[in-house]
């Protein structure tokens, strides 16, 4: 597994990764000027005797310190750098949520099914576009947009049922956590496979959902 921490050789977006004491900041604003994603700012967390604790105020938020802050967070979403560094000098601590359903949809998968998908797919020589890794163990693997829309239709060509698989497409209206985001003491967000300048172009979901949904029909027998 690779680590945010990693330095890509290279230009553009192949400096993305490059995060070792970096701020939120400055990783919100790179992501927005050199890969052209739309940002957001969503929760942070607050240290409450000893504990980390969710901005939102709730004891048992599900992903503490990592999901949107605000209702209308859609609006919020901004692709200029220069927006995302002003929204980021407010709250420097808040995590980097990236929408979906502008410029990538993301299919989410387990992490175990994600890791043998991902092995599938090398050996394919599949081309791949950037792949996160979060800390309640699951995988999203960013694809063109209008993965949503297709999914369904796509899975039951496989012949399976899609409510049989935990395979599910993020869309219009989700967001997914950037790295280093963390998810309170859980640890943080990370890159499975890296952005680089050579997967800026990303793949339709047509071409990786095979090896997904052979991946979590696996998972789903173990």
């Amino acid at each position: 597994m690779l680590s945010v921490e990693e330095t890509i050789v290279g230009t553009e977006a192949a400096q993305i990764p490059k995060q070792r004491g970096e701020s939120l900041l400055e990783t919100a604003v790179r992501y927005a000027e050199e890969r052209h994603w739309d940002v957001f700012p969503g929760t942070w967390l607050e240290a409450a005797e000893g504990v980390q604790r969710c901005s939102c105020g709730q004891v048992a938020c599900a992903a503490p310190g990592a999901h949107a802050a605000r209702p209308d967070w859609a609006t919020q979403a901004t692709g200029s750098a220069t927006v995302a560094r002003r929204m980021w000098q407010k709250q420097p601590t808040a995590s980097i949520l990236l929408p979906t359903g502008r410029t990538f949809d993301a299919l989410s998968v387990p992490e175990t099914a994600g890791f043998l998908a991902l092995a599938r797919m090398e050996r394919m020589e599949l081309a791949l576009g950037p792949v996160t890794l979060t800390p309640d163990r699951r995988m999203q693997f960013f694809v063109l947009p209008g993965a949503s829309v297709k999914l369904p239709e796509l899975v039951r060509k496989l012949g399976w049922s899609p409510a049989s698989l935990d395979l599910t497409a993020l869309g219009e209206g989700a967001y997914v956590p950037a790295p280093p985001t963390r998810y309170g003491s859980r640890g943080a967000v990370q890159w499975a496979r890296r952005p680089t300048a050579a997967n800026r172009w990303l793949p339709d979901v047509e071409e990786l959902i095979s090896a997904l949904a052979y991946a979590c029909g696996r998972e789903r027998d173990r």
